[in-house]
């Protein structure tokens, strides 16, 4: 069978090269086709895995959240009371509470606002589970003391090297001035550009926020208990207005926010979609002009005994080849394109084997719908035409 298909191989690739105008052409436009669903596909997982990064950093095995939470950036209070009551559960080692909110920090040296990511912990706490929080949350406790993310975007100011160099650095947070005692690395996200952490009581002062009011409370079961029991114990005491989600279902409910509920999630799939269109139309033009092209031939073929199912094969090899040479500089472009766009955007945009399996699956099933369009006309060469 490889035989087979191997010798009618050169008659495809002949008649795909024969013109190498058109030939540069339908590379040039697959080639945009495949870039275009990289990226989209990237960014789209970045996305994802950067609105998703403190989800997976927190150390706890359930979280309580607010039934009116839409996400983790845009979440609302609970008691603090009820994450407490989870303690009379024996299987309940350690409950804690998160408190988060975004306020305005002003450059201390351009003196520009930006807004700013911030989460409150107790200070005891070492929930958060990133380079540099163990080490330095202690410096956090004092009175206005925060820890900044030196995994910030510019934006917020050269705060890193300040303080690397042994410079006290103080700026203003919601009018109010904090001091920077320590760094850690948690990295920007398509939600958030900078990050800050502190304690419970600096998360008050700065958001004049009762201190009964949490955000997230996170539960850390006993060694051995069983994750499903206890979640069902905790959810018959749980009030209606307050649910509780096991690690993998917070993470998943932070991600479906993003992918169905929000106009970004739509604009990443419907790019893809369009890349995906743009490669089947621009392949189905170089197909249906090389086979109209060679009508007279194929007529000729089908004089001397060659079948509708022979020259077929003929036109969907000439879309495979189209293919993957399309394919190889697109992946090429791509990845040049994402050390680009994480570099400028500090998002981490990065190749995975998944995601070049996938787009050249796309690719090859593109190029194969236009030639299975294209083939339509192939079956109008008549022998009467030419004899």
């Amino acid at each position: 069978m490889i035989q087979k298909i191997w010798s009618r191989v050169p008659l495809a690739w002949l008649q795909l090269s024969f013109q190498k105008t058109r030939l540069l052409t339908a590379l040039a436009g697959i080639t945009f086709a495949a870039v275009l669903m990289f990226m989209q596909f990237g960014f789209q997982e970045a996305l994802f895995s950067t609105t998703t990064t403190i989800h997976r950093s927190i150390r706890g095995d359930l979280f309580l959240i607010s039934t009116q939470s839409e996400n983790l950036f845009s979440s609302r209070q609970f008691s603090r009371r009820i994450l407490y009551q989870t303690l009379n559960n024996e299987a309940v080692a350690e409950a804690s509470p998160i408190y988060i909110g975004i306020l305005p920090w002003k450059n201390p040296w351009t003196k520009k606002e930006r807004a700013i990511f911030i989460m409150g912990f107790e200070p005891r706490s070492t929930l958060l589970e990133v380079k540099g929080v163990r080490e330095n949350f202690g410096a956090a406790i004092g009175e206005d003391a925060v820890l900044f993310d030196s995994l910030s975007r510019p934006e917020f100011g050269d705060v890193a090297a300040s303080l690397q160099k042994g410079e006290r650095v103080r700026a203003e947070v919601n009018k109010r001035m904090v001091e920077v005692r320590g760094l850690f690395e948690l990295g920007a996200s398509f939600a958030a550009d900078g990050n800050l952490l502190t304690t419970d009581l600096n998360f008050q002062r700065l958001f004049d926020r009762p201190a009964g009011e949490i955000d997230f409370g996170v539960i850390s079961l006993a060694e051995g208990a069983n994750l499903q029991n206890v979640k069902a114990q905790i959810e018959k005491t749980l009030p209606s207005d307050v649910r509780v989600l096991t690690k993998e279902e917070f993470i998943d409910f932070e991600r479906s926010y993003w992918e169905s509920a929000t106009a970004i999630g739509f604009v990443f799939n419907f790019g893809a979609i369009l890349g995906l269109v743009v490669g089947v139309i621009i392949t189905y033009q170089v197909l249906y002009t090389d086979v109209v092209n060679h009508l007279p031939e194929y007529a000729t073929l089908k004089a001397m005994g060659y079948t509708n199912n022979y020259l077929t094969r003929v036109v969907l090899e000439e879309s495979i080849i189209l293919s993957v040479l399309g394919f190889v500089p697109g992946l090429v472009a791509a990845l040049a394109l994402y050390a680009l766009a994480s570099s400028g955007s500090g998002l981490p945009i990065e190749m995975t084997a998944g995601r070049v399996a996938l787009v050249f699956v796309l690719t090859v099933l593109m190029c194969f719908v236009s030639g299975l369009l294209a083939m339509r006309k192939l079956k109008s060469a008549d022998p009467a035409d030419i004899f």
